[in-house]
């Protein structure tokens, strides 16, 4: 595994600027400059045609991808005006991604440079106008210089504030970089100078105010296939007329970048990262909010209403980190002062539990009804499995064929990137997406040829002649295998969905076989923790 560029470098404040990866370093500064400028008079900034074609591949990987999907809030959205979405950064891709394409409106996006220089991947983002930002962890370690840093970056930002104003969606991460944390990092200004250019814009031409939409992207495990997500879109912020300035509204309604008044930016910056803090883990460590999280289980035990879903999940797991964590004013908030360590006694037995499940591949999700011990096998769960077998096993086949590829080119590249865990899944989509549109054409036109060279084999088995469905000349009989050719990509699709459902299957049994494997010696240490965690627990 090759490692990211870690030099030490830090930032005006002393912090550790985030770790580069290799393609970050390279700044093609031609590439950069001569990238198309989104439009804002149709419906989509950049392609109409190659905008609709990638979003709607997009939406058929990502249903392949998540176990299951949860959108709450979308009511909350004022869809007459811009939507400038915040969120943390934990997981690459996906995180733009699922907020894009769980939002009704479309989107200007713009992104880290080299997503515009990527072979493959650059060719898409050039056809959908995202617009390239230099960070400040490329420009202070030498990789362009300050004058063209200004120059793209103001461009770009240019452009995003002028979408934004004009109706559509836009997202930028305030923290700068994904990263593994269980809380958030500083935020940087360059969204909210961003929005409030926007705001300026919309002013100018006499359009609603942008608002900023703070949203909570909650994955289960976030580098593994087929896990759960769950998007929470809050309410939205606002920014009030009278805190843009009139020079400003002139300035950019002349089609100029000018600063934002730096108090307004640190304002809006710090009522975010306020509005922002709970829709995150924002816990000391990850092992503390796996804590949490068992005890959302337990609880749910106890009063007899399991948690059934994943939002479900998160949301008991931050009822007990508002009850047990010790208070954080709004100024350590802001001022990104480290989170305090719950001590509440019963966090110690919570962490025992969620170590040792997590020690043998288990949850919360894993335990009894009780909330005592590890729950037994459901019967009536595992003959719904085995009837679906022969169906999944009927399209094993087909899928082995045409994902084998993709599967492979997915793993090697996800495990071997440079970019952290957090890159891991952007890297399966991304081999799913661009492997798909480069090996299913040929793999189609080889299934055509295997059917051309065993014909009169086909026919014995089918007990007619498929091809004279159309009529007998020449062209009736290349129009059937041109449709044949067609419906091949829908039945590919196919068996990438019900081989999904048959991992998921899978996984379920060998959680099953762990629950029931589980030592002895292990086993009554989860019950000695669990049984400690419900004594706390009734102190509460």
């Amino acid at each position: 595994m090759t490692s990211s560029m870690s030099d030490g470098a830090t930032d005006h404040r002393g912090e550790k600027l985030p770790e580069l990866s290799k393609s970050a370093t390279k700044m093609r500064m031609d590439k950069l400059l001569s990238t198309p400028m989104p439009e804002f008079e149709g419906n989509t900034p950049g392609s109409p045609l190659w905008s609709n074609i990638a979003f709607w591949i997009a939406r058929r990987i990502l249903a392949a991808q998540y176990r299951t999907s949860d959108v709450t809030g979308v009511e909350n959205l004022p869809l007459d005006r811009g939507n400038m979405c915040c969120a943390w950064h934990t997981n690459g891709l996906m995180d733009p991604l699922q907020m894009v394409l769980n939002h009704p409106n479309n989107f200007v996006m713009g992104g880290r440079h080299d997503l515009v220089t990527r072979p493959l991947l650059g060719w898409w983002t050039r056809k959908l106008a995202v617009q390239p930002v230099v960070r400040k962890a490329e420009l202070l370690r030498g990789g362009c210089s300050e004058e063209e840093a200004s120059q793209i970056n103001g461009r770009s930002l240019m452009m995003l504030a002028t979408g934004i104003s004009a109706g559509f969606g836009c997202v930028l991460f305030p923290e700068g970089t994904s990263h593994d944390g269980s809380s958030m990092l500083r935020f940087r200004t360059g969204p909210f100078r961003t929005v409030f250019a926007a705001a300026a814009l919309a002013k100018a031409n006499n359009q609603p105010i942008p608002a900023i939409v703070p949203i909570g992207l909650h994955f289960r495990a976030r580098e593994r296939f087929r896990t759960d997500v769950w998007v929470e879109y809050d309410r939205p912020l606002s920014i009030e007329e009278k805190d843009i300035p009139a020079s400003l509204v002139e300035a950019v309604g002349d089609g100029n970048w000018v600063e934002p008044p730096a108090e307004n930016v640190f304002s809006l910056r710090d009522s975010l990262r306020i509005r922002l803090m709970p829709l995150t883990p924002n816990t000391k460590t990850w092992e503390e909010y796996d804590a949490l999280h068992v005890m959302g289980h337990v609880e749910s035990r106890r009063i007899q209403q399991p948690l059934v879903s994943w939002k479900e999940e998160v949301l008991a797991a931050r009822a007990f980190r508002t009850l047990l964590q010790p208070k954080i004013s709004n100024q350590d908030t802001v001022e990104n002062v480290p989170l305090p360590e719950i001590i509440h006694p019963s966090i110690v037995p919570a962490k025992a539990v969620a170590s040792i499940l997590k020690e043998t591949g288990l949850d919360g999700r894993d335990l009894n009804s009780q909330g005592l011990d590890l729950r037994r096998l459901s019967l009536l769960n595992t003959v719904k499995k085995a009837v679906r077998i022969p169906v999944f096993l009927a399209f094993l086949p087909l899928f082995l064929y045409s994902f084998t590829p993709q599967a492979a080119m997915g793993r090697i590249l996800g495990d071997s990137t440079d970019e952290g865990l957090d890159a891991r899944s952007s890297y399966h989509f991304l081999a799913a997406m661009f492997g798909s549109l480069m090996f299913w054409p040929f793999m189609a036109l080889g299934i055509v040829f295997i059917e051309y060279f065993n014909h009169d084999t086909v026919i014995e088995l089918l007990g007619f002649d498929w091809l004279v469905l159309f009529g007998n000349s020449s062209t009736h009989i290349v129009l059937a295998r041109v449709v044949m050719f067609l419906l091949i990509f829908p039945l590919f699709w196919l068996s990438g969905r019900t081989s999904s459902l048959l991992w998921d299957d899978w996984c379920d049994v060998k959680r099953a076989l762990r629950r029931f494997r589980m030592n002895s010696t292990k086993r009554q240490n989860l019950r000695g923790a669990l049984n400690i965690l419900h004594e706390e627990m009734d102190k509460l």
